[in-house]
């Protein structure tokens, strides 16, 4: 609520020069500052020094708020038993004051603010920019590890130990109590390129420098709490820091930024739309006017041709047409290539001006997602002709066109013979990845997959992956599963070790619509590396609302860990790392998804999970209108948090990055992944492929506002 209540607060300004510390946040070199990020800005942030090597994902989810995961690795510390100790950790930070005339920036932030809290801290801290924004000074006051040097007392009293146990979990009653110290920093920026910077730090480093243990495990020589350094910012992408830490230190940092609003291509690089055809007056030619075409039996079959040739060339394929009188005609199009559906529809629209009789009038656009008709976008051919020269004509164009819902497919609709049956099939490398193993944090194969779908009629699907791979990275994994609960993910590593060549997914999938506003979708076969079975799923989502709700429910199996036929089916004695228990489950989900001002949807699930356990999934995600989108999770069930063990729930950050946005050329593919701390058994749901909404979503009217912008392009 706190986030929510700051949200509505004015923006913010932003500089684009900020830094981010050697934590990966906001700040100077290892203390934070009230500085922003630019709005939707992504940093991914190295650092190393003395043995502390911290990697950061930062997001600045609104122009007053960042959150960021972070990874870390102390090496040769000693802790818990381990040579090299790792920890996870996340913050959140909040701009609850923006700078004035008079007054400065106020940020609030939590570090490491759900985790075992052994590294945790919270500050308040102020910052004011003099001479245009070169000069910035900060001071502000910390709690946690960063009230542990030189503390003025514990004004909000005493702090409660850490309790670390299974990690994870949120220290609430840690938070802004025990010993408060002060820090602070100047940073000067002669130009847009280098940052100099000095600071005072109030962290202590107690845990690195051995304090109350060994003097062996003390990988960090902490003699002052001053820091200097200097970063250079390469280009908007790219910044390199060096530092001189705690009088004795060198440390290194390098910084990757992408943000949605600044592509690296400048532009669309793909080819130009077609024109409009305008239309001969029917004064001047009232013989092209004649409405007699349309009892002509071959009239369409012929014009799906004509203008299936037009869209083919576009990178789309008609799936039918339907000539509902002489005026209005209704087309069902496949868009293979454009990331914005408003972009399909503009190179639709002029294809149909280009191809249809002078006497058509109205063109009902129907944009389809694998054989489910998504909505209707409604457009007068004289609309098209008169605005498309207009200065403002993307926003005129918006406001004649309606959008609704497609609905079923008219009678006398004409399927494209071209299309049906349809046979797909592809081939190309894939990194298959395992993240945050104690042994190894990053493993990953390398290989080469191939995968082919047949849909004979619209909606109706077989499809099938197989892969085999080339480099194993991942089958070295030594980490037996404990858990205590169904094994449903924590044995992925013998799957990866066990199948290959894998018999990765082969399932028939039907894509139907029951009703108006209604989708729905019905999946069997091996639906996914782990399991196998049978999937139903239906969504209520009107197209001009915000709100949607589906359910689903599936019935699967655990399959065998060779990734072929067959399911798992030892029974007793599956002590062999080879051997997968056999084990079957129902679980199904009630969701709920609401869309929120500045491209925030909420997606609350409610269910059975893999494990059996039962409970809810909170997840909040962030979609931009060129379809950038990063989002975090959380689930909470029924299992305890030592029956869960590590991490002590399930939890992750997903971010997806359209293709088009680095190569400025149309494209619906993406790049992009799911973090999570750990992967453990609780909260686990099936990953079943097709779930309906974001199938169909795009296709409706707030993203189309959205990306209106970009329909006559």
């Amino acid at each position: 609520m706190a986030a929510l209540a700051v949200a509505a607060l004015p923006a913010v300004a932003q500089d684009s020069r900020s830094d981010l510390n050697f934590y990966g946040v906001t700040g100077a070199i290892d203390t934070p500052t009230a500085e922003s990020r630019p709005d939707g800005q992504l940093d991914v942030t190295v650092s190393d020094w003395s043995g502390v090597n911290r990697n950061t994902l930062s997001f600045q989810i609104l122009p007053r708020i960042q959150g960021s995961f972070r990874y870390a690795k102390f090496s040769g510390l000693d802790y818990f038993g381990f040579d090299d100790y790792y920890d996870r950790s996340f913050d959140l930070s909040a701009v609850v004051l923006r700078e004035g005339r008079v007054l400065p920036a106020l940020k609030i932030g939590l570090q490491d603010f759900v985790g075992t809290g052994l590294f945790s801290g919270e500050y308040l801290v102020a910052t004011k920019s003099f001479a245009s924004g070169r000069l910035t000074l900060s001071a502000g006051l910390g709690w946690g590890r960063l009230g542990s040097y030189e503390d003025i007392g514990a004004p909000f009293g005493d702090r409660p130990a850490p309790d670390a146990g299974r990690g994870g979990e949120f220290n609430v009653d840690q938070w802004f109590r025990g010993p408060a110290a002060p820090f602070g920093s100047v940073i000067w920026r002669p130009d847009d390129r280098w940052s100099l910077m000095a600071e005072y730090s109030s962290d202590a480093y107690d845990v690195e420098t051995g304090q109350g243990r060994a003097p062996s495990s003390a990988i960090v020589d902490r003699s002052s709490p001053f820091n200097f350094g200097a970063t250079y910012r390469i280009n908007d992408a790219v910044s390199l820091g060096a530092h001189y830490l705690y009088g004795s230190e060198i440390g290194v940092k390098l910084t990757f930024s992408a943000n949605p609003y600044r592509p690296p291509q400048n532009g669309s690089v793909g080819p130009a739309p077609r024109p409009v055809n305008a239309r001969t007056p029917r004064a001047a030619a009232p013989e092209l006017w004649v409405e007699s075409w349309v009892a002509d039996p071959n009239a369409a079959p012929q014009l799906t041709r004509v203008v299936n040739d037009e869209l083919t060339d576009a990178g789309m394929e008609v799936e039918s047409f339907t000539v509902l009188d002489a005026n209005t005609v209704e087309i069902r199009v496949r868009n293979y290539t454009y990331d914005a559906s408003a972009q399909a529809v503009g190179r639709i629209a002029r294809a149909l001006t280009r191809t249809m009789p002078t006497s058509v009038e109205t063109f009902r656009i129907v944009t389809s997602s694998g054989g489910l008709p998504v909505s209707a976008v409604t457009l007068r051919r004289s609309d098209l002709e008169a605005i498309v020269n207009a200065p403002d004509a993307a926003a005129q164009l918006r406001a004649v066109a309606g959008i609704g819902d497609a609905g079923p497919r008219p009678r006398g609709a004409y399927l494209n013979p071209e299309m049906f049956p349809r046979f797909d099939y592809g081939i190309g490398p894939f990194i298959r990845r395992l993240y945050f193993e104690p042994e190894n944090p990053y493993r990953f194969d390398i290989g080469v997959q191939a995968d082919a779908s047949y849909e004979p009629l619209p909606g109706l699907v077989f499809s099938g992956q197989v892969s085999k791979r080339l480099y194993a990275g991942t089958t070295d994994s030594v980490r037996q599963s404990n858990s205590v609960l169904p094994r449903v993910r924590t044995d992925q590593a013998i799957y990866n070790e066990e199948g290959d060549p894998s018999l990765d997914r082969l399932q028939a999938a039907y894509y139907f619509r029951p009703g108006r506003d209604l989708y729905g979708r019905v999946t069997a076969g091996y639906l996914e590396r782990m399991f196998g079975g049978v999937s139903g799923e239906i969504l209520w989502k009107p197209v001009t609302s915000r709100l949607a709700v589906g359910a689903e429910l599936n019935y699967v199996r655990q399959r065998d860990a060779d990734l072929g036929l067959g399911f798992a089916d030892c029974t007793v004695n599956c002590l062999a790392r080879e051997e997968i228990e056999e084990y079957d489950v129902a679980t199904g989900h009630v969701s709920v998804y609401y869309e929120l001002p500045e491209g925030f949807r909420v997606q609350l699930d409610m269910g059975r999970y893999l494990a059996g356990d039962t409970g809810a999934t909170l997840g909040l995600d962030r979609t931009f209108a060129n379809g950038w989108s990063v989002g975090a999770f959380a689930t909470l069930t029924d299992v305890s948090s030592d029956e869960f063990g590590e991490g002590s729930f399930d939890k992750g950050i997903r971010f997806s990055i359209p293709l088009s946005w680095f190569t400025g050329r149309p494209s619906r593919s993406s790049l992009g992944t799911t973090l999570r701390p750990v992967t453990r058994d609780g909260g686990a749901r099936l990953n079943v492929s097709g779930r309906l909404y974001d199938r169909v979503v795009d296709g409706h009217e707030r993203r189309l506002d959205e990306q209106w912008g970009r329909v006559w392009r």
